[in-house]
């Protein structure tokens, strides 16, 4: 089975994850695996992670996800993540990613803040 799921919405590939709780090491090595092979799919170079019922991680995970926001840099593709829980919000804040990630509350907010320019949008 998948450990997530890839949908374009206009010029936006937003990835879905199928699991609620992202613990398991093996899980963990199949999503980073399959978040790296899904980078080169945004070819407008727009990219969201949504991370909708997603209630709780390891810490090994927020290292695969530090490495997705590495490949997207080297490759210019912006990443946005979005519905994330309050679990998860807080392990970002606890580690400081929460300035490293662009992080927005709504997949519509993550995908309408690639239109926005500058500081007034």
């Amino acid at each position: 089975m998948a450990a997530i799921n890839i949908e374009t919405k206009g010029e936006v590939v937003v990835i879905y994850f199928t699991d609620g709780k992202i613990l398991d090491s093996q899980r963990i090595e199949q999503v980073g695996r399959e978040l790296q092979e899904a980078v080169p799919q945004a070819i407008h170079k727009k990219l969201v992670l949504n991370f909708r019922g997603v209630s709780f991680m390891s810490s090994a995970m927020i290292t695969k996800l530090v490495m997705v926001n590495k490949a997207c840099k080297a490759q210019g593709v912006a990443l946005k993540f979005c519905d994330l829980s309050t679990n998860v919000v807080e392990v970002f804040k606890i580690t400081n990613l929460n300035k490293l990630f662009d992080i927005q509350k709504t997949e519509e907010k993550a995908i309408e803040s690639f239109d926005k320019k500058g500081w007034f949008g």
